[in-house]
């Protein structure tokens, strides 16, 4: 049969298109070469927060008598902890499975690759192939660990996020190569299971993304909890001849150093699903390997769209859902099912979440872009250490940084970094989605004793009311 519309690739942003585009009416099929959910649910956001929430749990229980609890003799169990992420995957792919069948959307399995403006051809594992039909093609490939030229992954002793989820045995040690979310989460999560373990992040500062006072704190506690860093560094070779691996490592003022681990896990970014796809066979264009589209994620090539991590802007779970939610609506309005033109994408408005301990959520200008922007600012900071939500709980490192517009009170942008922070940033995502003011957020009363209180605390800071610090 040929469908209305056919989705290459079930991720975050894959699925909930197929979903938002059968509730439009549409006729649709999946097609997916591995397991729906994508990257997201399978090897990426959902089984690695099944294993911090292991480590936070270890950790909590080694530090128990801090609570008034006497537990004695806790050990962790690697590969049970293991065991239970891949649980916790499963159980949320087949979570999609449910989604698909109430949805009454066909599922092909096996490798796409665009044939013609309305055809994919499928590659089953067995190697039979067939011709999947329809009038319109939503690309949603997602994408895949990168890969540096001196930093080739074997799977074994140079590994990528997707081994690092279900290694056999926990290395007494590991070098992790970049700061990015990726790599300060697996960081955490092997120190905290008792792994040795030093961060090699080529840029100045970890995390770099994020504020610079950000940064900072993490660098500190994690420093506190016995975690080595090197900035300003980068590995020029690595050598897995022997029984561990040896990088050598150049140093800021141009000495190499010899590291010697276990095993390295390299965590410098993404790489978009692109090739061998069909779109050069078909006059798709691409740009620095992501696939060029409007503001409605229509290709150059009328009927075909792409979304998510194979396509510019972040490459966040969340960015891809709302992009493919988006482009499903669009097809409606043009195909008269859907009244309006979706409302474009501010991509200055999206959270961005670390779930390492602490946890790190942001969302718009840094103190830093909003000066080089031209803004006179107000900031506020509120600490933790400050809070009686976070003193009750053992939870006081960390702050919450607010910036704000010194002329109109312009929420421009809010960096934390703490216990449960991921949580707490929504709301600053809705108040500056409705243009809400300092004053605004002044005058909301926030429920006390909360952690939250912390972002009515930083904002009076901002404006000398502050009345807890």
């Amino acid at each position: 049969m040929a469908y209305d519309i056919i989705v290459l690739g079930s991720g975050p942003g894959g699925y909930p298109a197929a979903i938002r585009a059968s509730q439009l009416g549409f006729s649709v099929a999946i097609i997916e070469k591995e397991s729906l959910g994508g990257v997201c649910l399978n090897w990426g956001c959902i089984p690695t927060k099944a294993l911090l929430k292991s480590a936070q749990v270890y950790e909590y229980m080694k530090h128990s008598a801090s609570y008034g609890i006497n537990a004695t003799g806790v050990q962790q169990d690697f590969p049970a902890v293991v065991k239970r992420s891949r649980g916790v995957a499963d159980k949320m792919s087949r979570g999609v499975q449910f989604l698909m069948k109430k949805n009454k959307i066909d599922v092909v399995m096996g490798y796409g690759k665009i044939k013609s403006k309305g055809q994919i051809e499928v590659t089953a594992t067995d190697g039979t192939k067939k011709v999947v039909e329809g009038k319109y093609i939503i690309i949603a490939t997602g994408g895949r660990t990168r890969e540096l030229p001196n930093l080739k992954q074997d799977g074994k002793k140079v590994i990528g996020y997707r081994e690092a989820m279900i290694l056999p045995q926990q290395p007494k040690s590991m070098i992790v190569v970049g700061s990015g979310a990726i790599g300060v989460e697996f960081a955490y999560f092997y120190n905290s299971m008792g792994t040795k373990i030093t961060i090699v992040e080529f840029l100045p500062r970890i995390v770099p993304v994020e504020d610079e006072e950000i940064s900072k704190e993490l660098e500190k506690q994690y420093k506190k909890q016995g975690i080595d860093i090197m900035t300003s560094a980068s590995v020029e070779s690595v050598d897995t001849s022997g029984t561990g691996v040896k990088a050598l490592v150049k140093k800021q003022n141009g000495s190499i150093v010899t590291l010697e681990a276990d095993i390295v896990l390299s965590a410098v970014g993404v790489v978009a699903n692109i090739e061998n796809i069909g779109l050069e066979e078909n006059g798709i264009k691409t740009n620095r390997g992501r696939v060029i589209t409007d503001k409605y994620f229509q290709t150059n090539v009328p009927g075909i769209f792409a979304i998510g991590d194979c396509t510019p802007n972040q490459a966040l779970a969340h960015k891809a859902s709302k992009e493919g939610i988006n482009a499903a609506e669009y097809i409606g309005y043009l195909e008269k099912k859907f009244a309006h033109q979706p409302e474009p994408i501010d991509y200055g408005n999206v959270p961005g979440c670390t779930y390492c301990t602490p946890e790190i959520a942001s969302v718009g200008l840094t103190e830093k872009a909003a000066k080089d922007a031209g803004y006179e600012i107000k900031v506020g900071k509120f600490p933790f250490m400050a809070s009686g939500k976070a003193s009750a709980a053992g939870a006081t490192d960390g702050f919450v940084k607010v910036i704000y517009d010194a002329k109109y009170g312009e929420f421009l942008g809010c960096h934390m970094i703490g216990t449960n922070v991921t949580e707490m940033i929504a709301e600053v995502v809705v108040a500056r989605k409705l243009e809400t003011t300092a004053h605004e957020i002044l005058n909301a009363i926030h429920p006390h004793p909360t952690m939250s209180e912390g972002l009515k605390e930083a904002t009076a800071m901002a404006y000398g009311e502050a009345i807890d610090v």
